[in-house]
């Protein structure tokens, strides 16, 4: 079956050079090129013209909390990935925390992609939660790790849900080496609860 091919002509393109007239080539899925407009095309593709509407690389929101599922009142995938469209975000990266079960465990992991699954209007990740009760546990983190999570996320304070409790520095020492394995990010969430 033949790619599919549309080109999105605009005269404010955001390019690496700057705002500048063009056409955006997409085959299938993916951007092919940037190209003057007007340019030579190799095969036949439908042609949008936005006029002076400008045309840019949609944005990423590395730091969501979906509550999707257990708390989907809060906010659930539909209503989140829907006004990230609207405001011109197309890829979010869910935060381990706020929804039931947390993100912690494979089996988490795969409940928040079940959530997720046939409601998401934009690209959707997912970080992993460091706790104490997976930070020494190599097997889990290598597992989750292989499942595709972006990152991975601890606290060193009360992050306010009882089963997302705050890292300690053993936590992070036992769980860091296998993130370094890995090749995976780690983001902590650095502040420390003075004593009154």
């Amino acid at each position: 079956m033949a790619v599919q091919r549309l080109i999105l002509r605009s005269r404010r393109v955001v390019t690496p050079d700057g705002l500048a007239p063009a056409e955006v080539v997409v085959e299938g899925e993916r951007i092919a090129g940037i190209e003057p407009i007007g340019g030579r095309r190799a095969a036949p593709a439908n042609v949008e013209d936005l006029g002076d509407l400008v045309l840019m690389p949609g944005i990423v929101d590395a730091h969501v909390h979906v509550n999707e599922p257990g708390r989907t009142e809060w906010e659930g995938f539909a209503h989140a990935t829907r006004a990230a469209a609207a405001g011109g975000v197309t890829t979010l990266a869910d935060m381990p925390l706020n929804s039931d079960p947390v993100t912690t465990s494979v089996e988490a992991l795969a409940a928040k992609r079940a959530a997720a699954e046939g409601q998401c209007w934009v690209d959707v990740g997912f970080h992993a939660g460091i706790v104490p009760a997976n930070a020494a546990r190599r097997d889990q983190i290598l597992d989750l790790d292989a499942r595709g999570v972006l990152a991975w996320k601890a606290f060193l304070c009360d992050s306010g849900l009882a089963d997302f409790p705050a890292s300690t520095r053993a936590d992070l020492e036992a769980a860091m080496p296998v993130l370094a394995e890995a090749g995976a990010r780690l983001l902590v969430h650095a502040e420390l609860a003075r004593d009154a």
